[in-house]
């Protein structure tokens, strides 16, 4: 073994340090699926060279990639070494050797995301419906509606139909635009059950009047009862009111109450990017197309909604400063926050007037 690859042993124990470390899983991205067993960032062999500077902004972080047990990960490190990337190791044999005991008792790199929401649903019970409930409801013309926390894009593949497009850290803000009754019941959709439950539970711990619950298993479950999904952008958030902006601002006080995250300014954020002794990542919470518009210098475009379910897509360096970016309004950033501190992730806050003259988009 060479001084740049380290055993299951080893990595174990950086796993468990509390020390930053990144974690690359550098499988194509059809054998990594849902991230099991690491839960760590994808990034495959043939992407590595050219983003991981995006992944791992700071060269001197212990990084270890694993592969498929075919040896590709030692000869990245041979290469990406040569470029300053001193702490850079291969995980030996791979995945194959690293589950070869079996997956019970395995560490992982970040906290699974069906796992932190059914922590949560289970602490703080939050309501369900099954889809024949739902079915049933639609059939007799209650006044219900579904909101679904993915991605747009992942809205536009396929959704329960009449579901409206509202990722999650939006569901706060765009709330009381999109459900204007209280007597509407609300019912939150994701492919699954990690970003529905923390949805259907932010809205409950905000106060909405409503009454909220999740999907059970959404998508998946609609199409496994053998229904049809609807496919297309058949039904979007729009931009928020000032109605909804007010509504939003008194709510998210609500949801959290007791919080207490850094205040900073881009000086500050710029600084702390910069820091050689500590990785930080500048996150932008709002939407794509906000982020497109203008942004801050060195920011990556990332939905808060996102983050809220599958963390480690963005963030593969455990133990980094997260700073969120959002609008002087803040929903999006304190949303996530909410739920990411949750997850043992030390965050601030920056908020910034995107409409200033003196922002430079990068």
């Amino acid at each position: 073994m060479s001084a740049s690859t380290i055993d299951s042993k080893i990595f174990r124990q950086w796993l468990a340090d509390g020390e930053e470390l990144a974690v690359l899983d550098i499988r194509h991205r059809a054998a990594v699926g849902y991230a099991s067993p690491l839960f760590a960032t994808n990034l495959p062999a043939d992407h590595v060279e050219a983003e991981i500077d995006r992944f791992i902004p700071r060269k001197s972080v212990r990084t270890v990639l694993a592969d498929d047990g075919s040896c590709v990960a030692e000869q990245l490190v041979e290469r990406l070494s040569g470029h300053g990337r001193s702490q850079l190791f291969a995980l030996a044999g791979g995945i194959p050797e690293w589950t070869k005991g079996g997956l019970e008792g395995l560490p992982t790199f970040d906290t699974p995301g069906v796992d932190f929401s059914l922590a949560i649903r289970d602490a703080k019970g939050t309501p369900v419906i099954t889809v024949d409930e739902l079915v049933a409801l639609k059939g007799q013309g209650a006044d219900v509606i579904v909101l679904d926390s993915r991605t747009v894009a992942e809205f536009d593949k396929d959704h329960v139909p009449g579901a409206i497009s509202v990722p999650g850290a939006e569901l706060v803000l765009r709330f009381a635009d999109l459900v204007p009754s209280p007597d509407t019941r609300v019912i939150v959709s994701c492919a699954g059950l990690p970003r529905a439950i923390i949805g259907a539970q932010t809205l409950i711990d905000a106060g909405v009047p409503n009454k909220v619950a999740y999907l059970h298993d959404g998508t998946k479950a609609w199409r496994e009862a053998g229904l049809a999904p609807e496919i297309g952008r058949t039904a979007a958030y729009g931009p928020a009111s000032e109605d909804a902006k007010r509504f939003a601002g008194e709510h998210i006080a609500r949801l959290t109450e007791g919080d207490s995250f850094p205040r900073i300014d881009a000086a500050t954020a710029a600084a702390w990017a910069k820091d050689d002794k500590r990785t930080t990542y500048l996150l932008d919470v709002r939407t794509p197309e906000e982020f497109a518009e203008a942004h801050i210098p060195g920011s990556i475009a990332s939905e808060g909604g996102q983050l809220l379910g599958v963390a480690y897509r963005t963030i593969a360096v455990r133990g980094a400063r997260v700073v969120l970016i959002d609008d002087l309004l803040g929903v999006r950033a304190a949303t996530t926050a909410h739920w990411l501190q949750r997850r043992g992730f030390e965050i601030a806050i920056l908020l910034h007037d995107f409409q200033s003259a003196s922002l430079d988009a990068a």
